[in-house]
This record gives structure tokens, C-alpha cells and sequence, in this order.
């Protein structure tokens, strides 16, 4: 049910909704005949190809879908599990479960559904299944290395091929209509009963078969949400509009040294800049990366205050006015880049001969903020460390 649950649902009610969506699917199922092993096993004789012009319309459908809600940031597809792939495993269990459905006459989920409605063959069926699952359960330990074998882990057809999710879709929405006409002349054929094509029905299917390439073709040429948000922000700074709150070096040094825990600092440069140097107790999100939604609850919450740095003045600037389009309206942009705030405090210049109490003051200062800020960085990374267990010997007792 994600992304819904927890965010929208709970997780309580997520059961209650699972529930009724399962008993709704049920019920589409039987209302389509998919209960019954004449229509199913149709689409292996030539006589009737529902089973494929759903199977092919869910996917059309699903991946059209998924891409809509990407491309105007209600659905992050990096947070979509995708099962690896085990080549020889894929194949055998392919073979093995199209023998099944011949032979059978159902799938699992079909199966279910014609059991529910009192069909004893399903419910031999699924007994079958049963015993096929605690079969392979049993004999997993001498099968395990053919199971796991050819392992292309998480792997999508798209990035595969070096396709763009884009063209895949446009190619796999093409397959799928050349394939509802050529399944269509094959059941008149097989049959013998030939539809009659009006020019109304023509004109109706053909209007059907453009809908999902025109929504495709929406998505591609329309920007996209977060490109929407990019390019509003590059708008706003050429415009001089850019003019966040901000906090100086030195502000900040002190805020870490004795309320660190009322702050979040947010390191906007690339992970390799990050791992070279970062300020202490700073995470890293990439600027690129803030419009995504996991970040969102991050710039929302109000418990703690966000300070943006980056490798420019006019990077922290951005990420401060990213983080209050998401709804961060007291965030704060750092007065100096990184390596300036590295040379400030790390690489602190030493007192000439002559100097002013002023002087004085900021160099005690930052060489003292320096220490604790490294301090306070090994205490926080060692927190996030597990704890290192150590064997001990137990010596005495009875011999």
C-alpha cells in the first residue's frame, strides 16, 4: 500500500483496506470469467484471448500510471521494490507454471477466485498448490544454487535494454495493440465466427488505442514537477529574488559547540565533497536530490532548525528556498561556502606580532570551536556505530 500507508493510512486500517481491495478483486475477476478454465486456458488454443488483453491492459495501464504520478511528484519510482531477477530459476519456473495453467486450468489468483465460488476443481488446484509450495520448500537446500543462479539483482526491462522509461513505454503501449488485433484475427480464424467492423467501432477502438500514447506523449514533452520547481527557482535568483535568512560562520560555530541538537545542517554538495569535508553533525542531501519527497517530513518538521551549506554562497541560497517551497519557512543559508568554513576554523591563521583584543578573541574562539566541533563529530558518528561486543572468558568453577 505504499506509498499511502503510513503517510495517508495507518498502518492499522492498511489490513482493513487490503481487505476490501482483495474482495474487490475477487469479484472483478468472476465478473470477467476468470473463473472459469474454458476462458482461461482459451488464450493456449486460439479461441479467446481475454487473458492476455487484460494481463496487457493492467500492465499498459500500471506503468502509464506510475509514470503520471512521477512525473508530478506523487510517487518516488526509486522507492518501488523491484524482485531480482535469477535467470535460470525465471525460465524453469516459467515453464513449469505455463505446464501448471494448461494443464490445470488456472493461476493462482484465478484459482482463488473460482474456489471462493465453490468450484472443486479450483480447490484442487490450490490444494496442488499447496503441496508444489512445501515440495519446493523441502527440497530448497538441494536446489538453492540452481535458484540462485544467474542473479541480475533488482533489474528493470527499461535500463536493460538502454531504454529510456519514456520510449519503453511507448514501444511496450505499441505491442500491446498490434497484439489485441492480431489476437482478434486469430479468434475469427479459430472460431470461425468473424466480428463485424463498423466504421463506428473503428473509430471507437482507434480512439482507445491513442488514449495511453497521448498521456505518454503529455509526459514528455510537459515539464516535469521537479523541473517545474528548478527552473521557478533559477527564475527567482536571476531575478535577485533569492534572499533567504542567513548566519555567519562564526553564528554558527557557536550554535554547534553548545546547541547542536537544535539544528540541521545540510550539506548540498555531492557525496565525494561530503565525505572530503563536512561541518559537524551535517547530512547530506545533494541539491539535485532535495526536491525528492523522502525529504520532505525533514524540511516540514519545526522541532529543529535547517542550515543549508554548500560549494557557493548561491548553492545554499538555492537549498534554503527549496526547503521552503516544502514548507521549511525558517530556514537559514550559510554566509560562507565550505571551504571557506574549513580555512576559518581549521586552518586558522596564526596571531602576528601585534594584534587587538578583537583579534585575540575570534582566534581563541575559533581554535577552541575547532576542537569541540571535532569532538562532537566523533561523539555523534560513534553513536551510529553498533555496539562492539567482546568475548570474555569465564575463568574458575569446579574442574
Amino acid at each position: 500500500m505504499a506509498p499511502l500507508v503510513p503517510d495517508i493510512i495507518s498502518n492499522e486500517f492498511n489490513y482493513v483496506i487490503a481487505l476490501i481491495m482483495g474482495v474487490g478483486f475477487g469479484f472483478a475477476l468472476e465478473q470477467a470469467g476468470f473463473s472459469s478454465t474454458r476462458k482461461l486456458v482459451g488464450l493456449f488454443y486460439g479461441y479467446d484471448f481475454t487473458v492476455l488483453k487484460v494481463f496487457f491492459t493492467a500492465g499498459v495501464t500500471a506503468m502509464i500510471g506510475i509514470l503520471f504520478l512521477s512525473h508530478f511528484g506523487l510517487l518516488n519510482i526509486d522507492l518501488i521494490f523491484v524482485n531480482p531477477m535469477f535467470v535460470k530459476s525465471a525460465i524453469i519456473g516459467g515453464l513449469i507454471m505455463g505446464a501448471g495453467f494448461i494443464i490445470g486450468g488456472f493461476c493462482p489468483g484465478t484459482s482463488a477466485a473460482a474456489a471462493a465460488v465453490g468450484k472443486v476443481d479450483a480447490m484442487a488446484f490450490l490444494g496442488g498448490s499447496v503441496l508444489g509450495i512445501l515440495a519446493f520448500t523441502e527440497s530448497y537446500p538441494l536446489i538453492e544454487d540452481l535458484y540462485l543462479a544467474n542473479n541480475l539483482g533488482p533489474v528493470v526491462i527499461s535500463d536493460f535494454l538502454g531504454f529510456s522509461r519514456i520510449s519503453f513505454a511507448i514501444i511496450l503501449t505499441l505491442i500491446a495493440v498490434l497484439a489485441f488485433v492480431l489476437t482478434s484475427i486469430i479468434e475469427d480464424r479459430v472460431t470461425g465466427v468473424k466480428k463485424e467492423w463498423t466504421g463506428k467501432n473503428i473509430v471507437k477502438m482507434v480512439i482507445y488505442a491513442c488514449i495511453p500514447f497521448i498521456v505518454i506523449l503529455f509526459i514528455a514533452i510537459t515539464p516535469s514537477r521537479d523541473e517545474f520547481v528548478m527552473k521557478r527557482l533559477e527564475n527567482r535568483v536571476a531575478a535577485g529574488e533569492c534572499k533567504p535568512k542567513m548566519i555567519d560562520s562564526d553564528k554558527l560555530a557557536f550554535e554547534i559547540i553548545n546547541n547542536y541538537y537544535k539544528y540541521n545542517i545540510i550539506d548540498v554538495r555531492s557525496q565525494a565533497d561530503y565525505d572530503s569535508f563536512h561541518i559537524a553533525t551535517a547530512i547530506n542531501i545533494p541539491l539535485n536530490k532535495m526536491v525528492d519527497s523522502e525529504y520532505r517530513n525533514l524540511f516540514n518538521q519545526r522541532i529543529k532548525t535547517n542550515v543549508f551549506y554548500g560549494s557557493s554562497l548561491d548553492d545554499a541560497k538555492r537549498a534554503c528556498l527549496l526547503a521552503r517551497f516544502h514548507g521549511d519557512d525558517n530556514g537559514l543559508a550559510l554566509a560562507s561556502t565550505a571551504e571557506q568554513f574549513k580555512t576559518i576554523f581549521f586552518n586558522v591563521q596564526s596571531l602576528g606580532k601585534t594584534y587587538s583584543r578583537k583579534e585575540l578573541t575570534i582566534y581563541t574562539f575559533r581554535e577552541q570551536a575547532s576542537r569541540k566541533m571535532k569532538e562532537i563529530e566523533e561523539s555523534v558518528s560513534n553513536i551510529s556505530k553498533p555496539v562492539e561486543k567482546k568475548v570474555r572468558v569465564i575463568q574458575g568453577g569446579c574442574s
